[in-house]
């Protein structure tokens, strides 16, 4: 209910006075047909009113000075005033796009082509696949025949580009490769003893063709003739690494399922993935023959891994706490920050510099950071939307971002 302050005619001179009101700087609202008219002020009050004017010339015009909003209406009489809110700081960084998909569809990945920053993929569960042409604002959908050969209801879940070259993996095993910036693509064959499906794929700079492949059993691949032929950069799954060092101290390896739950990969191309049971986390380097397993600074299970533009860890488990690496690579020592996600899980972190960053998770939880991770304060962006946030992703060469959420929720950064 509005409530309402009454200011009597020979009081709102003190009034105007008192709050600063600028008369000059009110809008003046017409009055209804029918309305009875006020008296015309006479000719006292017309000077009553030019001397508050003129005192409160100079006085800025702050959130008081809205209960006076309705002098131009009126100076003579009783003048009725709405009781304004008190202001909030807070953060509002994101809007939500439109999607015209199935809400049981998952979305997994957003990329978009570098040599034409405004136009990139969004691709999901259900071998969904959408375009956009105006970065990120419209989407719609697109089909690739190359996908549709053998009548599998693939879920590709990750894309990557490098100019106008691109890739897309997915599960069952599936490899598709553009050149064309996604005008056409084409499917790659894969090998049946790939230890595996590929989880996670990346286009790699400098000369064309070059990419790596990751699977959710941590096999690395790489290639450099646009996949015709592939090397190992590791020796053995993760596995066969857990079996030999079962002894080493790591707790939970012994419950390990043969596959990871999340994993991703920095911009130096060192790899961090969290156990399938989140007991545990992994890191692997390039040069480094093996995975290498780490034991968990939390009591809680861990959620999800990633990496900060300046090369350190992040660490989110699954009661909401989060934890950053002390140190630059994987050394395993972590500080907790103060994030007050209330009991809700954090289910993944993204910097678009070296200071903005949003950390994001349960029931449109959404936090930013100004200090690469230091402070976190709320976003309210996602108070009204009601799904998990599960993956963010941003792309400096048109700083974009995206936040991917259940029942198809997509959130679009405004820059």
């Amino acid at each position: 209910m509005v409530q309402h302050v009454v200011i009597s005619g020979t009081n709102l001179c003190q009034h105007l006075q008192q709050t600063g009101t600028q008369l000059r700087s009110l809008p003046v609202f017409p009055v209804s047909q029918g309305a009875a008219k006020r008296p015309a002020p006479s000719r006292r009050q017309q000077q009553q009113l030019c001397t508050c004017q003129a005192a409160s010339e100079e006085q800025p015009l702050d959130r008081r000075a809205l209960l006076g909003a309705g002098v131009a209406l009126t100076a003579a009489g009783q003048l009725s005033l709405p009781r304004s809110a008190p202001a909030q700081n807070v953060y509002k960084d994101w809007e939500r796009v439109n999607l015209d998909v199935d809400p049981n569809i998952v979305l997994l990945d957003v990329g978009f082509e570098e040599s034409d920053p405004n136009h990139g993929f969004l691709l999901g569960s259900r071998q969904t696949l959408l375009e956009t042409k105006d970065a990120g604002r419209t989407w719609s959908p697109r089909s690739i025949a190359a996908a549709k050969e053998e009548g599998f209801n693939y879920r590709f879940t990750s894309i990557s580009f490098s100019g106008a070259e691109g890739w897309i993996v997915g599960k069952p095993a599936i490899l598709l490769h553009t050149t064309d910036g996604g005008s056409n693509w084409e499917r790659v064959p894969l090998s049946a003893k790939l230890p595996g499906n590929p989880i996670l794929v990346k286009a790699i700079e400098g000369k064309s063709g070059q990419a790596e492949m990751t699977t959710d059993q941590g096999a690395v691949y790489v290639t450099d003739n646009a996949a015709y032929t592939w090397t190992a950069a590791v020796q053995e799954t993760v596995d066969a690494t857990l079996n030999r060092t079962v002894s080493s101290g790591i707790s939970g390896a012994s419950y390990y399922e043969g596959s990871f739950s999340n994993i991703n990969r920095s911009p130096d191309g060192e790899y961090v993935a969290v156990s399938s049971r989140g007991n545990f986390y992994l890191t692997w380097s390039p040069g480094q023959t093996f995975w290498q397993p780490h034991n968990r600074p939390s009591a809680r299970r861990v959620q999800n891994m990633g990496w900060t533009p300046t090369n350190r860890l992040w660490l989110a488990t699954r009661g909401g706490d989060v934890y950053f690496g002390s140190d630059k690579g994987s050394t395993g020592n972590f500080d907790q920050v103060k994030l007050g996600s209330r009991g809700f899980g954090i289910l993944d972190v993204g910097f678009l510099d070296k200071t903005l960053g949003f950390a994001c998770g349960g029931s449109g939880t959404l936090f930013r950071t100004e200090d690469g991770g230091k402070a976190w304060k709320r976003d309210r962006s996602a108070d009204d939307i009601a799904g998990n946030l599960y993956s963010i992703k941003f792309f400096p060469q048109n700083k974009s971002g995206f936040i991917l959420g259940n029942a198809g929720i997509l959130l679009r950064f405004l820059a």
